[in-house]
């Protein structure tokens, strides 16, 4: 929150593909003093466009590619008339490293999807400045709350799939102090700043849901009752927290739909343009 930030020089690089709707580039941003890779689709036409920054779940970087993670819904929203930045994050792809990246509690990527805003309202791309939004999956959903509470309007609107929890005690239960292969991180961490139960104060300050207050945008929360990775209960806390706060927030649920999305990504994705073409579209 204290931060300021300067997302700029945003490189459009070679074509990684070419259509009869869009162009799909490779593309670098600057991100505080990082260089940040990424995909850009840009649609055909002369603009200028809305555009959506999209921030991809947990993937191992040690097989992370460039543009991995979301590339069903790349394709579909640069398809529906929107310029889509995917974001890799540091220590991802051609990004810069940042050895801290991980003992910070992954902040640094946070960091990294607001000046990935930043940087196409500052670009030359045919973008409609005033008409950005935010789309994350899983750990990129816990990444949009971050940007949202770090950064009041910011965007104009967000949306979340199979999102992580806004409360980031639950997460590093969940996937660092309970998982044996991550022991050392989590002493590290432990370590830093002390454990959830030994320095609250800390845990409450690193969960988005303490801050909802913050929130100015519209969210749309997209969650799967069968998902055994992220428990829909995560959701439907954040759901009513957002409202506690007086927040406009929807959530919809997808009865025995897993984490991925399977038979019904196609009506999520109906559902999603019902939501942010009012709001982003011309």
């Amino acid at each position: 929150m204290q931060k300021k930030y300067d997302g700029r020089n945003l490189q459009v690089g070679r074509v990684l593909n070419r259509t009869d709707e869009y162009t799909r580039y490779f593309v670098t941003y600057l991100s505080g003093r990082l260089r940040i890779s990424g995909i850009l689709n840009v649609p055909t036409g002369p603009g200028p466009f809305p555009a959506l920054v999209l921030n991809h779940g947990h993937i191992d970087v040690e097989i992370y590619t460039n543009g991995r993670g979301l590339t069903r819904e790349q394709d579909y929203l640069a398809r529906a008339g929107y310029i889509v930045l995917h974001t890799d994050y540091r220590n991802h792809a051609q990004s810069s490293d940042d050895p801290r990246h991980e003992s910070d509690m992954r902040m640094g990527y946070t960091e990294d999807v607001i000046n990935a805003v930043y940087a196409l309202r500052s670009s030359q791309l045919p973008v409609a400045k005033d008409r950005i939004g935010m789309l994350g999956r899983s750990m990129g959903g816990g990444i949009t709350y971050n940007a949202l509470v770090a950064q009041p309007g910011l965007v104009k609107a967000a949306v979340v799939f199979a999102p992580v929890s806004s409360d980031a005690v639950d997460n590093f239960d969940r996937w660092i102090r309970r998982d044996s292969g991550n022991r050392g991180l989590s002493a590290n961490i432990i370590n830093a700043y002390g454990a959830p139960e030994s320095n609250p104060a800390f845990w409450r300050n690193v969960s988005a849901v303490n801050f909802f207050d913050r929130v100015t945008e519209p969210v749309l929360i997209h969650h799967g009752t069968n998902d055994d990775s992220c428990p829909i209960a995560w959701s439907r806390k954040t759901l009513a927290a957002l409202k506690d706060a007086g927040k406009t927030a929807t959530m919809y649920t997808y009865p025995g739909e897993q984490h991925a999305f399977g038979p019904d990504w196609p009506l999520s994705m109906r559902r999603t343009l019902a939501f942010l073409n009012p709001i982003l579209q011309p």
